[in-house]
């Protein structure tokens, strides 16, 4: 079965050809009127009698019409030609977003069968493990631990797929309500810890900061950003959340000291099922979604949301948020 790219590639050799055949079929008609035109014009010319100064009057018409003619089928291909191209160009258009998006599915659906599998495989094992073998205390707290955290990164990844639909469907009932986001930040933030042990997260948080908004969604928010600047980072690397608020605007901050994002990246990781394209992605887990989520939930919390270089490696990922909405 031939590859996708092999795929498109023949359809763009396909869709070349006939827009090749119809601009040459449309120079062809032009070539043959205008030629016609110019017999034509040949022909009554011959059948005057030179010697009448009469005729004088309807050689001028002739020449006349002749060139009125070829003036006419000039613009007419001139107009064709553009609305061919015109077309042509909003088709390809068309056809290369729709391969994309296509493309971007397909990986989609290859990313979202490992990251379902993967926790439910481990779950699973570890299950198993417990009922078939006497393990003493500490194992079994330690298995149990595992499969919780594997539980809770299905949950998380059910709740992105389930909210991305949702929310382009326009089905998300928002449920705006005012919220403690110190004390959500920090909830986010103990979890996290007592997942991944071995990561050097640090905080300053300030207190009893007040936001109306969607509780739900703000918590896949930040959980998302932290997932994502641990999800990048090596082990035991230092990872910065930071939470203050000044002039009515709060500012929710990431940073960790991983693999960067490019700057021709920084436009792109917001879009849907999309993934930064360099070799550290490809071992590593997601399916393109929660960055999008994060766009599309700051956006509904009238919030900003960018991403800059955290120098001298590493990326600052910042929220800007309005204190009441």
């Amino acid at each position: 079965m031939p590859s996708k790219s092999k795929k498109n590639q023949k359809i763009f050799v396909l869709y070349c050809f006939l827009l090749t055949y119809i601009l040459a079929a449309l120079i062809w008609w032009f070539i043959a009127l205008n030629r016609q035109n110019t017999l034509m014009a040949k022909y009554e010319r011959a059948q005057l009698n030179q010697t009448d100064k009469k005729n004088f009057v309807t050689l001028n018409k002739i020449n006349s019409l002749e060139k009125r003619k070829k003036t006419q089928y000039l613009g007419e291909g001139i107009t064709f030609f553009l609305l061919i191209i015109t077309g042509a160009v909003f088709v390809f258009r068309v056809v290369r977003r729709e391969l994309k998006i296509s493309e971007q599915q397909q990986n989609f659906m290859i990313a979202i069968t490992h990251e379902l599998k993967t926790p439910i495989s481990v779950a699973k094992l570890n299950l198993e493990t417990m009922q078939k073998r006497k393990l003493d205390e500490q194992q079994q707290q330690r298995l149990l631990q595992t499969t919780l955290e594997e539980a809770n990164r299905l949950d998380a990844l059910c709740n992105n797929m389930l909210l991305s639909s949702q929310i382009e469907a326009g089905g998300y009932p928002f449920t705006y309500e005012e919220s403690n986001i110190s004390e959500l930040v920090n909830k986010c933030l103990q979890n996290f810890i007592v997942r991944y042990p071995q990561q050097i997260i640090e905080s300053a948080i300030a207190p009893d900061i007040f936001i109306n908004g969607d509780r739900l969604l703000l918590q896949i928010l930040i959980n998302n950003l932290i997932n994502n600047a641990i999800k990048y980072s090596s082990r035991n690397s230092l990872i910065s959340i930071l939470l203050s608020e000044n002039n009515n605007k709060i500012i929710f901050l990431v940073k960790d000291v991983g693999i960067g994002i490019a700057d021709e990246e920084k436009n792109k990781i917001f879009n849907k099922f999309y993934r930064v394209g360099n070799s550290a992605t490809k071992v590593s887990k997601g399916t393109g979604l929660g960055l999008y989520l994060c766009k599309n939930i700051a956006k509904q919390h009238n919030a900003n949301i960018t991403v800059t270089n955290n120098n001298p490696t590493g990326a600052i990922f910042t929220v800007t948020l309005n204190s009441s909405i």
